[in-house]
């Protein structure tokens, strides 16, 4: 069995972060600095009680083949970005050790690997030098790679006069054109624009399952998550939780957030209302599938619940969807203490693959309120033989449709 080309084993990250007190001017600052080196001189580690360690990551194992596709998900500050950064040789780990084999190209921000003062073209001859590249090699790309980036007028620009989607653009044709055995991308295409994105998508699939290459793809875009990896890392709190089959690891990454939801539990609406719970289960699902909501309100003092409708809006905060959870009498009277349990069953959700929210709208006695974004909602693709009409996830509205179709080709 061969080698595998990304080998990770018990990797760590540690921090220290400073709890100094604010200064007002210069001279208190002055002050503070000469006390803290005269500190340090005479009493070496006694400024440790003005900082803690964090570790960003701890015990992160893995494996990659050659010609894997993982995706790597997680919270903000889960500790993606600085497991890319130990792979991509930009910072050293605490513990532990990373070994690459291969050739590496990394997008990790805007701008990784460029010189400012230098021209675009100028940056692609010096990306493909510093992946050990040949200049015959370069050049055979180069054409390719300039009107991938849609740059041809501002080639021989410095790029520290590129807008920072004129610099994605460049720097992922650069880092998918050039050839690397291992491609390195985090969430760095969220700064493009929708068509570009789209292109970017198109090629990661072609270098992953067409050119054999590795990709490690860091995104909380999950739709394309599912689309592209054959396998996903789930990171919470600088830990790898969840390494296998990328439908359970978007399931364990959801779950999360259902744990934050239910984290609202005493919320008060209002004076007369506290919220006790709300999920909707599951996080994910594919377009048409079944989904549950569940939503729990105790009266803190009488009240008449007026209006109250579950609500959905989509990754742009426009709402999308919302049923009424009234029933026959039209409104629900409650007494101090009383409890109104909602079991709501939604048997077909039609909404096309995206990220949603879910949360709901109330109107009892006199306060009116959305609380929208409550929970996450994830609506995958549904495997069919053919794409959407060709068309990218941005272009296909939010509801979908069940066409009932008869076609006659006649002579």
């Amino acid at each position: 069995m061969s080698k595998p080309v990304i080998s990770v084993e018990g990797l760590g990250k540690r921090y220290r972060l400073s709890h100094e007190k604010p200064h007002d001017n210069l001279r208190d600052s002055l002050t503070h600095g000469v006390r803290g080196l005269m500190r340090r001189l005479t009493a070496p580690g006694a400024n440790a009680r003005d900082s803690e360690e964090f570790w960003a990551l701890q015990d992160v194992s893995f494996d990659v083949a050659q010609g894997d596709v993982v995706g790597i998900i997680g919270r903000n500050g889960a500790g993606k970005s600085t497991l890319l950064k130990i792979l991509s040789r930009i910072t050293e780990p605490t513990k532990g050790r990373a070994t690459i084999r291969g050739r590496v190209a990394s997008l990790l921000e805007v701008g990784t690997g460029f010189h400012p003062e230098l021209s675009g073209r100028e940056n692609i001859y010096l990306n493909g030098a510093i992946l050990g590249m040949a200049r015959v090699e370069i050049t055979r790309k180069f054409d390719e790679i300039v009107a991938f980036a849609e740059v041809e007028r501002f080639l021989d620009t410095q790029v520290k006069h590129y807008s920072s989607g004129m610099y994605v653009r460049l720097a992922f044709a650069v880092a998918a054109h050039l050839e690397p055995e291992i491609l390195i991308l985090d969430e760095v295409l969220a700064v493009g624009d929708a068509d570009f994105q789209r292109k970017c998508l198109g090629k990661m699939n072609d270098v992953a399952h067409q050119s054999g290459r590795t990709v490690l793809f860091v995104s909380h875009n999950l739709a394309s998550v599912q689309q592209l990896c054959d396998r996903v890392l789930v990171l919470r709190q600088g830990q790898l939780t969840y390494d296998a089959n990328v439908a359970s690891g978007i399931a364990t990454y959801l779950a999360m957030g259902n744990q934050q939801a239910q984290a609202l539990a005493g919320r008060q609406l209002g004076d007369e209302l506290e919220l006790v719970a709300f999920t909707v289960q599951p996080g994910a699902i594919t377009t048409f599938d079944r989904a549950e909501a569940h939503l729990r309100l105790r009266a803190r003092s009488n009240c008449t619940l007026h209006e109250l409708c579950l609500l959905f809006l989509n990754g742009t905060g426009q709402r999308t969807a919302l049923a009424d959870l009234r029933t026959g009498q039209g409104t629900y009277v409650l007494a101090a203490g009383q409890t109104l349990d909602l079991r709501i069953t939604l048997p077909r959700l039609a909404f096309v693959p995206g990220s949603y929210t879910a949360g709901f709208f109330i109107r009892a006695n006199r306060h009116m309120q959305d609380y929208s974004g409550l929970q996450t909602l994830d609506i995958l693709p549904r495997a069919t033989p053919h794409n959407w009409a060709g068309y990218g996830a941005e272009y296909l509205g939010s509801v979908a449709l069940e066409p009932q179709i008869t076609a006659t080709i006649t002579a």
